[in-house]
């Protein structure tokens, strides 16, 4: 909010910012901060528990990350279809499916993506579709150096900034989407019903996954990152 010019000196200078300090420490926003971190302090630390891998902490908010981890790991699955698929997802012994436990996170492919699943679309138009590497890269940002702004756009409208397969313009040719699918917007991903979660949680997330660890995946192609 940008506050009008006032012109004082000595203690009226003293009271205005008196009045400005309670003013934003009493405002809407501050206390609902306030008040939501304290709700959801179980949720943070349960997230800390339950992260499969070592996160970096570093210059980030640390109960934002927890809350990421609790909303990836225990709320949304997103390890489900961001891991290379079921066979590797776990490791030997770890497999609940299976009927093994405790559960055991496979970390070498954590988030990393790859699970294929095509075909897709009419007749199978699209040959492959896979999920995408959710891990940061050098930048330290996720999905390979995507901003906030990216990334809540993404999960907001299903935009795919990578433009992998476009709405076909002639014949489907196995990299392309034919009508009505529209190329632009990621096909498998959750995004109509993630669209519906507050900006806190979504903030949540994007540090969650500042945190983990890079997978660099294959050595070119869309799922590699250089760490």
């Amino acid at each position: 909010m940008k506050l009008p010019h006032i012109k004082t000196s000595g203690m009226g200078f003293a009271i205005v910012a008196m009045v400005l300090v309670g003013t934003s420490l009493n405002s809407p926003r501050a206390r609902a901060d306030s008040s939501d971190e304290k709700s959801d302090e179980s949720k943070i630390k349960t997230g800390f528990d339950i992260a499969p891998v070592k996160l970096d902490l570093h210059g980030k908010n640390r109960a934002l990350v927890g809350l990421g981890s609790y909303i990836v790991n225990a709320v949304s699955d997103c390890n489900g279809c961001h891991s290379a698929g079921p066979q590797t997802e776990f490791l030997a012994g770890g497999n609940p499916y299976l009927g093994q436990h405790p559960t055991k996170i496979n970390t070498a492919t954590y988030l990393g993506g790859g699970r294929d699943f095509g075909p897709y679309g009419p007749g199978g138009a699209l040959t492959h579709l896979y999920s995408r590497n959710l891990t940061p890269d050098k930048t330290g940002r996720p999905l390979g150096g995507a901003e906030f702004s990216e990334f809540l756009e993404i999960m907001r409208t299903g935009k795919d900034f990578d433009g992998v397969h476009p709405t076909c313009t002639g014949t489907p040719n196995g990299t392309c989407l034919p009508a009505p699918f529209d190329g632009s917007l990621l096909q498998v991903m959750r995004w109509p019903f993630f669209t519906n979660m507050t900006d806190r949680d979504l903030r949540a997330i994007y540090e969650y996954l500042s945190a983990i660890p890079c997978i660099a995946g294959p050595a070119t192609g869309l799922l590699h990152h250089d760490c």
